[in-house]
């Protein structure tokens, strides 16, 4: 019986699965067949007969190839589907892939900017003058002193600002709201920043920080304006809003803020999500203890 094909078949035929995924599943049955046929020749050899020992052999074998974690997790996912088709039609009694755990993917810890080079931005890098520079310098204070998303500093209008109680009200992710408390020094150059918009663009402004003709600032923009300044001070690949959100977040962690307070700042969902910041922190202190330790 040939099991690749009835597998391959009912893909196409019940799945309705696209020809080029038909294709990627039977390319990855061919890889797992042909390693195993080399182990036991190709007769006697069946698939239905494959052990989840065996299964990890082959992982294995995927991994000191150096294939990637999402290469070795789709082929997993590709006999987990044929298994499962196989027992359906009772070819097999015992689904191999029960027990089997695909290698996970590291995670990617967050990239920050360094507090001194904030600082360096933020006090002696100059910005220019008029309008757009006060409204770019408070872009970037308003990034790091908050931890705000992208899109919560572009949503933010004036009357989510509250001057008297220092809060910042920001709409984040399934329109959850959140209150962020903010310090004198950022009240001040907000503050400097409301008067001359108004003066130069006027009043009537739909969103609290705009463009020269009123409209609102795009994404776009507000990429580009953190990515030039933050050119000025760091040499990081990255220099996106999100890196100053990680930077607020690993600011707060290095000075004894506690773990279920910055998940609040951030709007998390999940501890879980905050707790990247730890091995960030603890990255960083590595590299400190290494550079200043006569034998390390």
């Amino acid at each position: 019986m040939d099991l690749t094909g009835s597998f391959l078949d009912y893909l196409s035929y019940e799945r309705n699965y696209s020809p080029e995924t038909v294709k990627a599943y039977k390319e990855d049955l061919a890889q797992f067949e042909d390693f195993y046929a080399k182990k036991y020749g190709r007769e006697g050899f069946s698939l239905a007969e494959v052990d989840a020992q065996e299964v990890r052999e082959w992982v294995f074998i995927l991994m000191e190839n150096h294939l990637s974690v999402a290469s070795i997790n789709r082929r997993l996912s590709t006999l987990r589907s044929f298994y499962k088709f196989l027992l359906k039609r009772g070819v097999c009694q015992i689904d191999p892939m029960r027990k089997i755990v695909g290698p996970k993917k590291k995670k990617r810890l967050p990239v920050f900017v360094k507090e001194k080079e904030m600082d360096r931005l933020l006090d002696d890098v100059g910005f220019g003058e008029g309008f757009e520079a006060c409204r770019d310098r408070l872009i970037i204070e308003v990034f790091y002193l908050t931890g705000v998303r992208l899109s919560e500093l572009i949503g933010l209008r004036d009357e989510d600002v509250d001057f008297s109680a220092s809060l910042l009200k920001v709409t984040g992710k399934r329109n959850k709201q959140r209150l962020i408390p903010f310090a004198e020094e950022l009240r001040k150059d907000m503050q400097e920043y409301v008067k001359m918009r108004n003066e130069c663009v006027g009043p009537e402004t739909k969103a609290f920080f705009v463009r020269k003709n009123g409209e609102q600032l795009s994404r776009s923009i507000v990429d580009t304006i953190v990515k030039r300044n933050l050119s000025k001070v760091v040499t990081l690949k990255k220099r996106s809003p999100h890196v100053l959100r990680h930077t607020f977040a690993t600011t707060m962690l290095n000075h004894d803020a506690q773990l279920g307070s910055i998940k609040e700042l951030l709007g998390h969902e999940s501890l879980a999500t905050t707790e990247v910041y730890t091995h960030t922190t603890f990255e960083e202190l590595k590299r400190m203890y290494n550079q200043a330790h006569p034998r390390a």
